[in-house]
């Protein structure tokens, strides 16, 4: 797959601040790319960067194969966090206005409004001022603009911010049909539960420095422990566990069963398989819950920063 955005090592400083050092990274066209790490790490600072807000100090930015320049602004939709929207100007005459702004002829933006505001079922808002929507519906509003250019590259910084749980869903599943529409996404968040749903790769930034990149199942699997959460129904407890502790090594259980069994966390070495631990288990009594614990993004992301501390 070639990549749509490639940074190579960027710098860039504030006076004695730097805010990026010798970053580089690659993003993959049509994915969705997951720009994560603390406030102040340097995110906002690549980002303006890729935006042509700033400059870098040195490194460079590839765009579609191009070193970044002025005209690949038309080939970027960017959602900011702090959004920039004219509160007493009506919706219809803004959206027509910053449509324009993006290239597209006043026929045509009109056209793909339409479709938008069918699509995420806001017809009737076309005469409301920005300043009578909630801040969850000004949101959408900034949506259908960041993307109505269709452009290759989208960046949002914190999407879901103000939405309800049906409007954050409602916006997830348009980010992933963007995706499959050919288009690549840069989609930072704090919100781990939006990375582990829509990321197919992500980069940790800690001070300025990149310090975790690659595939999130690749670095899942490179950071699972080889526990299992296991319940067990047996007649003979006592027993079971001096037998299980011999073999393997047991935790205290961090699940809940809908079964009344016997919980634990079970972790086994190297050298066994986890057929082996199933099969013991199933020797003992009747295994109700048996999953492997996966690591979550928020888990690798607070190992990540701790370990780098």
């Amino acid at each position: 797959m070639n990549d749509l955005l490639v940074a190579e090592g960027v710098s860039k400083s504030f006076g004695d601040f730097t805010a990026l050092n010798n970053f580089s990274l690659s993003i993959p066209q049509q994915s969705i790319f997951g720009l994560l790490g603390p406030n102040g790490a340097g995110k906002t600072t690549f980002i303006r960067i890729i935006n042509q807000i700033t400059m870098p100090d040195t490194g460079r930015v590839i765009l579609d194969g191009e070193p970044l320049q002025p005209h690949h602004i038309e080939y970027i939709g960017y959602l900011p966090e702090e959004r920039g929207l004219y509160k007493s100007m009506k919706v219809g005459e803004q959206v027509l206005y910053l449509a324009q702004l993006k290239g597209l002829s006043k026929q045509e933006a009109k056209k793909r409004l339409q479709y938008w505001f069918d699509r995420l079922e806001i017809g009737d808002w076309w005469n409301k001022k920005i300043q009578e929507l909630s801040k969850g519906m000004a949101q959408k509003i900034q949506f259908i603009v960041t993307v109505l250019h269709r452009p290759k590259l989208l960046i949002f910084d914190e999407p879901f911010s103000g939405f309800d749980p049906v409007n954050a869903n409602l916006i997830k599943d348009e980010i992933l049909q963007l995706r499959e529409d050919g288009a690549t996404i840069l989609f930072s968040t704090h919100r781990m539960e939006s990375v582990e749903e829509l990321c197919d790769s992500m980069a940790l930034i800690h001070k300025s420095n990149k310090i975790l990149d690659g595939k999130v199942s690749q670095l899942k699997q490179q950071f699972k422990t080889n526990e299992y959460q296991v319940a067990i129904k047996t007649n003979q407890e006592d027993y079971f566990l001096q037998e299980v502790k011999q073999k393997f090594d047991v935790l205290p259980p961090n699940f809940h069963s809908i079964h009344d069994d016997l919980r634990l966390n079970v972790k086994i070495s190297e050298k066994h398989q986890s057929n082996e631990l199933l099969s013991f288990l199933m020797n003992h009594g009747e295994v109700n819950h048996f999953v492997e614990v996966i690591p979550s993004v928020n888990d690798i992301f607070i190992k990540t920063i701790k370990d780098h501390a």
